[in-house]
C-alpha cells in the first residue's frame, strides 16, 4: 500500500505543474488530511448509539474515533456544553490515500441513481466537503449489525489556494465529479 501514495503523488503532482505552469514540484497542492464525522441528535439521550456510531467509524476508516462534545448549550436541541454528540476520525498519510481510494472507487458507484458527487462544494479555500447518507455503501460495514442508517460528512483539506486548483487535484485522484 505504500505504492499507493507514491502513485497519486507523482501522478497528480506532474499533471499540476503542466496544467498551472508551476516552476517546482512544491508548488503543486497536495491532499493535506480527510475528516471524517458522525453525529446523531439521538446521542445525547443514548449513550450506546455512540458505541455503535465509533465502532462503525472505526471499521470504515480504519482508525480509532474521537469523541466529539457540544460546544455550547442549546436549548431548542436540549443540548448541554460538553455532551457527547458524535465522533471523528481524521485521516493523514496512507490511511488517508487507502480511505480515497475505497471511497471515489468503491463506496460511491454503490450509491443508487449515482450521478457524480457535486462540483460546488468547495469553501472558497479550496476544501471539499461531501456529504455521505448511509454508511452501508461501504463493504466493511456489516448489514445485519447495523441499528439504525447513519449519514456522515467527508472533508478533503487541501494545501491549494483556490478552488480550481483544488477541483483539479481531487479530480486527478479519481474524484467522480458530477458534469454541470
Amino acid at each position: 500500500m505504500a505504492r499507493l501514495k507514491e502513485l497519486y503523488e507523482n501522478k497528480v503532482v506532474n499533471a499540476l505543474m503542466e496544467k498551472f505552469g508551476y516552476k517546482n514540484p512544491m508548488q503543486a497542492p497536495k491532499l493535506e488530511k480527510i475528516v471524517v464525522n458522525i453525529c446523531d441528535g439521538e446521542a445525547k439521550d443514548n449513550s450506546k448509539i455512540i458505541d455503535f456510531m465509533m465502532e462503525n467509524l472505526a471499521v470504515i476508516t480504519g482508525q480509532k474515533p474521537v469523541i466529539c462534545r457540544a460546544k455550547k448549550s442549546v436549548a431548542n436541541f436540549k443540548i448541554r456544553e460538553g455532551m457527547k454528540i458524535g465522533c471523528k476520525v481524521t485521516l493523514r498519510g496512507e490511511k488517508m490515500y487507502e480511505f480515497l481510494d475505497r471511497l471515489f472507487n468503491v463506496a460511491l458507484p454503490r450509491v443508487r441513481d449515482f450521478r457524480g458527487i457535486n462540483p460546488n462544494s468547495f469553501d472558497g479555500r479550496g476544501n471539499y466537503s461531501l456529504g455521505i447518507k448511509e454508511q452501508i455503501i461501504f463493504p466493511e460495514v456489516e448489514f445485519d449489525k447495523i441499528d439504525k442508517a447513519r449519514g456522515m460528512d467527508v472533508s478533503f483539506i487541501t494545501s491549494a489556494k483556490t478552488d480550481e486548483e483544488s477541483k483539479e487535484l481531487l479530480g486527478l485522484m479519481g474524484a467522480p465529479f458530477r458534469s454541470v
